[in-house]
């Protein structure tokens, strides 16, 4: 075991921390900038200890109040129970802090596909007193540069399918991601996994680290409008206040429950929906080996009697049409978020099945769902209220609540808020007041029903993600043709937008070649999904007189397409 010699100290809630790597609480927002969070709104909230590790609540807890011998995790046709996933855990645990040396705070980098693999190195990590930093496989490795520079990491835990990337970032680091192994799926590959092979031989029970409940639990990443990922802090606390009111309180989640879905465990999305949400009250969840389109899910659901599934509403306009192929009658909790669930896709879908699809509207800084209904008070076209635990409004921009009917900024606080990684600026943006502020444009009923209205930034939300115009960008500029280039969301009407980009090129008018050309360099520098899917030449870009590009001129023009 290595030996701590750090001094102890406060952590942000007074409470002494467990970490002796202090870079968490260093580079946390000045207190002042933080929003009002409200501990005492629900019983569960204002009984938390000052000391909780979610890992072992969500999973030793578990272990002990009888659930260690039911399914946890199911991945085709292997299966684990919430013991086997403990004993797991445990050994990774002990990997990390006996092996790789790691001191309570530092962060590790998962990077994996949804597997069960990976859940059991993200409960490693936390019981090991580490922060979790989980990034989606199809991240390149500039991206993953970012990430590790950013919230200087210090392990990785990575599947070997994405070795490439993972190897390239870390050369390109400098004195960060020292310590990197290897994992296969169900952690099964000794030959050829290093994790897979070290964990064969260590005990299977270890004392988890005694964390504060304000200690950082793990910091996620999502993409801005100025083309930077930002990173978020949520303590222990707040992972487990997440589940104690979305799925507790609209009664999602249950022991007998199958879940499955869409969102990668990288995205506090999936992480909820497939993984704490589902532990919390003794469910399991299913991972399957191949990309999981509409059609597939829809056999999953029927093979294997799934009750419950997360994705976007493209998945469900998609599945609205092929529903009754399939026999869907185990399936009863459908949830919805990444982007606005269209009243259209609403109806169809509880048309095809009977299921009121529950919308959901969360965000990575507000941890996961903050305005939702449950599912007999679901209204198509709305995305519901403020659930349990949360307050919202719709306010101008000066903080003033308008009334029903009225559009305006979305704002709202409760027990999980905004916290960003030393980047004062934005976190002065994102909490004003004491409230959140995500950034989207509603209006309310007179009942207190949020309907969605717009963006109020830059994002592009496609198919679900969160795409940032100006990363696309910034990408584009590395391709030696282009001289200027602006990217926006077009709408679509299969994804709701596609990302567009408007190209000056340095010689020539460009063609269908140099299109795909362009398409592919993208995909080979950032994560493919975010590729520019329509492209077009243009000699020249919208502008303001000093120089700024007018990117919503552009989308007004192919607003204007579509009328």
């Amino acid at each position: 075991m290595p030996e701590h010699r750090s001094l102890p100290r406060s952590g942000p809630g007074g409470v002494p921390t467990a970490y002796e790597d202090h870079f968490a609480a260093d580079n946390l927002p000045p207190r002042a900038l933080w929003p009002q969070f409200n501990y005492d709104s629900l019983p569960e909230l204002a009984a938390y200890p000052d000391r909780m590790n979610c890992g072992k609540i969500l999973l030793d807890d578990m272990v002990a109040a009888g659930h260690g011998d039911r399914p946890v995790l199911h991945l085709d046709d292997a299966t684990w129970t919430y013991g086997e996933l403990e004993n797991l855990s445990n050994r990774i645990a002990r990997v990390l802090v006996e092996d790789l040396g790691l001191i309570p705070g530092n962060r590790v980098l998962l990077r994996a596909g949804n597997t069960p693999m990976l859940v059991a190195t993200w409960f490693g990590v936390l019981k090991a007193g580490g922060i979790c930093v989980a990034t989606m496989q199809l991240l390149r490795a500039r991206e993953l540069v970012y990430v590790i520079e950013k919230a200087q990491i210090s392990h990785a835990l990575c599947d070997l399918s994405l070795a490439e990337d993972m190897e390239d970032a870390r050369n390109r680091t400098s004195d960060t991601c020292r310590q990197l192994m290897y994992f296969s799926a169900l952690g099964n590959n000794p030959a050829d996994c290093s994790l897979d092979r070290v964990i064969q031989d260590r005990p299977g029970d270890f004392t988890p680290c005694d964390t504060a409940a304000d200690d950082t639990a793990l910091i996620a990443f999502t993409s801005g409008t100025t083309g930077d990922p930002k990173a978020t802090m949520h303590f222990h606390r707040d992972v487990i206040a997440m589940c104690d009111c979305f799925p507790r309180y609209l009664d999602m989640a249950g022991p007998d429950d199958i879940f499955t879905g869409t969102p990668p465990l990288a995205f506090t999305f999936g992480l909820g929906g497939l993984t704490t949400f589902p532990m919390r009250f003794g469910a399991s969840t299913r991972f399957f080996s191949a990309p999981m389109m509409p059609e597939q899910t829809l056999e999953a659901i029927q093979r294997y009697k799934i009750t419950g599934l997360y994705t976007a509403p493209t998945a469900y306009r998609i599945m609205a049409g092929l529903a009754d192929k399939f026999d869907l009658s185990s399936l009863t909790k459908c949830v919805s978020a990444g982007e606005t669930l269209p009243k259209a896709t609403w109806e169809a879908f509880h048309k095809a099945t009977g299921i009121p699809i529950v919308d959901g509207l969360g965000s990575t800084e507000m941890l996961h769902i903050f305005v939702s209904a449950s599912r007999d008070k679901m209204r198509p076209g709305y995305t519901g209220t403020a659930i349990p635990g949360y307050e919202a409004r719709v306010v101008d921009e000066d903080g003033n609540t308008l009334g029903p009917g009225v559009p305006g900024l979305l704002a709202t606080r409760g027990p999980t808020g905004c916290r960003y990684l030393a980047d004062e600026a934005r976190q002065q943006n994102y909490v004003r007041d004491g409230w959140n502020y995500p950034g989207d444009v509603y209006e309310m009923s007179d009942d207190g029903y949020f309907r969605y209205v717009a963006r109020a930034d830059d994002m592009i939300i496609s198919a679900g993600y969160n795409i940032s115009g100006p990363e696309v960008e910034a990408a584009l500029l590395d391709h030696p043709d282009v001289l200027e280039c602006a990217v926006i969301g077009a709408p679509d009407e299969a994804r709701t937008n596609i990302v567009k980009a408007f190209i000056v090129l340095r010689n020539g008018s460009g063609n269908d070649a140099l299109v795909k050309t362009l398409q592919d360099f993208v995909k080979a520098e950032i994560a493919p999904y975010k590729y520019p899917r329509a492209i077009e030449f243009v000699t020249e870009l919208p502008k303001t007189e000093t120089g700024k590009l007018q990117r919503f001129r552009l989308r007004q023009q192919e607003t204007e397409k579509e009328s």
